[in-house]
Order: C-alpha cells, then sequence, then structure tokens
C-alpha cells in the first residue's frame, strides 16, 4: 500500500486516539468516568514498550499511534490514582497486577521484538481483567464511545502499519478485541440493569 495511505491511516488513528482520549481524561476529571487504575497501569506500560518494539520492527507510522496512547494512558492512569476513579480493588485485580508487573522482566530477557510483543500483549490482555470485572458490575461509570473510538483507532493503527507481521500487528489487534468485549459487556450490563429499574 502506498506510504501516503498509510500516513493518513496514521493520522486518522492519532485523531481518533485524541478524539477519545480527550473528553475521556475530561470525564475523568469531572468524577462521571471512573478508570479502574491497575488496569491504565498495566496497559500504560506495556503500550509504550510495545511502541519501541513496533518502531523496532519497523512498523513506521502506524507505530505512532501506539505510541500517542502509550504516554496518554500513562497519564490516564496518574489521574485514575490522583481521583481514586476505582476504589474498590479485589483480591481478584490484585492477582492480574502482580501478574502483569512479574511478566514484565520477560520482554526485557527476550531481547526480540516478536516476543516482546508476544509477552506484552499477553500482559496487556491481563490489564483487561480488573476493567471487565468493574464494568459488568458498574457498567454505569465508564463512557461507550471512548471504547468504540478506541476500536476504529486500533483498526485504523493496522491499516497505517508499513510492514505487516505478528510483532506488529498483535498489540493493536488484540487491544482492539479487548476494548470490544469491554463494550460488548458495558452495554449487556446497562440493559440488563436499566430492565431491573423498570
Amino acid at each position: 500500500m502506498d506510504f501516503n495511505i498509510k500516513l493518513i491511516f496514521s493520522s486518522i488513528a492519532i485523531a481518533l486516539a485524541v478524539a477519545g482520549f480527550v473528553p475521556y481524561i475530561a470525564l475523568i476529571l469531572r468524577g462521571k468516568v471512573k478508570p479502574h487504575v491497575f488496569s491504565w497501569v498495566i496497559w500504560g506500560i506495556t503500550t509504550t514498550i510495545v511502541f519501541f518494539a513496533q518502531l523496532e520492527a519497523e512498523g513506521g507510522v502506524g507505530a505512532w499511534p501506539i505510541g500517542l496512547s502509550g504516554f496518554i494512558t500513562i497519564f490516564i492512569a496518574f489521574l485514575a490514582y490522583i481521583k481514586r476513579g476505582d476504589a474498590t480493588i479485589t483480591k481478584l485485580d490484585w492477582g492480574f497486577l502482580i501478574v502483569a508487573l512479574a511478566s514484565l522482566p520477560l520482554w526485557y530477557l527476550t531481547n526480540d521484538p516478536l516476543w516482546t510483543v508476544l509477552i506484552l500483549t499477553t500482559i496487556d490482555m491481563i490489564g483487561f481483567g480488573p476493567t471487565f470485572r468493574k464494568v459488568y458490575h458498574r457498567p454505569f461509570e465508564d463512557s461507550r464511545i471512548f471504547f468504540i473510538i478506541m476500536i476504529l483507532r486500533n483498526a485504523c493503527s493496522v491499516v497505517a502499519l508499513e510492514a505487516y507481521s505478528v510483532t506488529t500487528v498483535l498489540f493493536p489487534f488484540c487491544l482492539a478485541v479487548g476494548f470490544l468485549i469491554i463494550l460488548v459487556i458495558l452495554q449487556f450490563r446497562r440493559s440488563v440493569l436499566s430492565q431491573q429499574v423498570v
């Protein structure tokens, strides 16, 4: 695919990231959205490292949206902590965090972009655990629009990649799937809880 097309899709992915993250951050600051701090800490660390692995694997402009997201995700983790977004932390959440953090040294030992991305994608998917639990129990504390935008952002990131391989495609593809699962859980639970109120 022509480089200009890749650049266009990368730009769309970056614009979608900004369009998703800016209102999401505003909702956190207003206390209307309460992200789970453990998920965002895990996502921030892994996304930033995967960005550098994608660059090393010649992902080119397609890696840029992942890099931007990594840095913003770390900021959201910070906000989730200081705003105490989701103060309900269960033993299962601690388990997710411990497994994810314990796995982090493995990416360093591999010294191979493919293994780095495989390990970090697995860790990132573990990071979805606390948020899956949270949106199941409190589905009105998160934003459907944000997750829809993140699904589209990751799809555009995949299209924008200059080189297609497991190393470059796996992470954004799995993120899109993870956000889709959150969206389905959130929508299902909102529907169930709304019917119970009626």
